[in-house]
């Protein structure tokens, strides 16, 4: 690539990145400048089809970038080009920084995995399952039936507590959540909380892995040890000590509004009631499931410290089996947790604590087992890839693409590796 060097030494005094040691056992694989081209021609021809405005690509393998370039624009209106300082709409790569910071609390004694949430939050304490059932005229109604047992901070975790996401034509409990319209009503993490536990559970907890506001909670369980905002908490115990200054819920210096990476303008919506939120405009909601917003630089330093076991730059944020603890597979056979229509993680992969985890090769690929990630309905993706010392994160706003994009880029990248 032209002007690699240059691309690479700026990128490491941007990010401020440490060396990283690779284990001696670890096999050496090398990206090869032929894989890397196709992959860099990839994203240019997404561009000059039209899918997306630009996009932003790193890898960074022992603690050093070994790809990084900048595609496209930010925004088709303004023809601004992309550039590292782009703040993007992280959406559900939200979840795993909410993730982090609630395991901090774990290993500090402060909450356990097993703690019934109604312990942090009491409305949850009263809280059903909604359970559809013919009556005899052939109607459907919905039945409340009660807990088997309480929801978990595990559960929250783990995607396992019951609480969905709304839509439409998903049974009787998802219109419920639909009509509650969560997404917009713009409340506090406390009034949020209080108002999902009116709404009844869609399963018994523990029983299916079911996407949903379960990170949201988790948030308001922060706020309620830490007595402090989730951003507050953020920022003094991770944030601002990572040096990730552009990570938060909006963008709230008008100086910045010009660095938001927008979508191409027929590509706005996340659903056909949802578009796209303008994070330029201040909000009271602190989702942890899906409200921040950031930089590629900021969330590569979040991805290093989770390969380095938990620790940046002298500092750790948490232990190596905590994070090993979170990169394991929490909904496996010997769970017995089924899995619901839609699961994101695909056939191949588990759920740890906060993240998919790669536990089986797909066919036709050779990715590597253990590897975690996850991404955002805007367009975002990250993975990491401990067995090659590798994280990789990929910047762009598309929400009717994402899917098509983030399995090719994959498969790109592996291959360049040589997998």
């Amino acid at each position: 690539m032209t002007g690699r060097r240059s691309f690479i030494a700026a990128l490491a005094f941007l990010f401020g990145v440490v060396s990283a040691q690779a284990s001696s056992e670890r096999a050496a694989r090398n990206f090869s400048p032929e894989g890397l081209a196709k992959v860099s021609d990839y994203i240019r021809n997404e561009i000059a089809t039209g899918k997306i405005p630009g996009a932003i690509l790193l890898l960074q393998q022992h603690g050093k970038p070994v790809y990084y370039e900048n595609f496209g624009v930010r925004d088709v209106a303004t023809e601004s080009s992309m550039s590292a300082d782009t703040i993007f709409r992280l959406y559900s790569m939200s979840k795993p920084i909410t993730s982090v910071m609630a395991m901090m609390l774990v290993e500090e004694g402060k909450i356990a995995l097993d703690d019934p949430v109604s312990k942090y939050i009491p409305a949850f304490a009263g809280m059903k399952v909604g359970v559809e059932k013919k009556a005899e005229d052939s109607k459907v109604a919905l039945a409340l039936e009660p807990l088997e047992r309480p929801v978990t901070i595990k559960d929250l975790l783990r995607h396992t507590s019951g609480l969905p996401y709304g839509y439409h034509d998903g049974g009787a409990v998802r219109e419920l959540y639909a009509e509650a319209n969560l997404f917009n009503s713009n409340l506090s993490n406390a009034d949020f909380a209080a108002k999902i536990a009116t709404l009844p559970l869609v399963e018994q907890p523990g029983t299916v892995w079911d996407y949903g506001f379960s990170t949201d909670v988790l948030g308001r369980v922060v706020e309620v040890i830490s007595g402090k905002t989730l951003l507050q908490f953020e920022r003094e115990r991770l944030l601002d000590p990572l040096g990730m200054t552009e990570t938060a819920f909006f963008v709230a210096d008008p100086a910045k509004f010009p660095r938001v990476a927008e979508p191409m303008p027929e590509d706005r919506n996340i659903n056909p009631t949802t578009q796209v939120r303008d994070i330029r405009r201040p909000v009271k909601w602190e989702s942890g499931g899906g409200g921040m917003v950031g930089t590629v630089g900021d969330y590569a330093r979040f991805a290093q410290m989770l390969l380095n076991g938990g620790s940046y730059e002298g500092r750790r944020y948490l232990k190596p089996e905590t994070i090993a603890l979170m990169a394991s597979d929490h909904i496996g056979p010997e769970t017995k947790i089924a899995r619901d229509q839609n699961y994101y993680p695909s056939g191949s992969s588990g759920f740890g604590l906060g993240f998919a985890v790669r536990t089986s090769v797909p066919p036709g690929t050779s990715w590597p087992l253990g590897e975690y990630r996850w991404d955002g309905v805007g367009g975002t993706f990250f993975f990491i890839d401990p067995e090659d010392d590798l994280f990789g994160i990929f910047m762009v706003q598309t929400p009717s693409q994402r899917g098509r994009i983030q399995l090719a880029l994959k498969t790109l990248i592996y291959q360049a590796m040589g997998r």
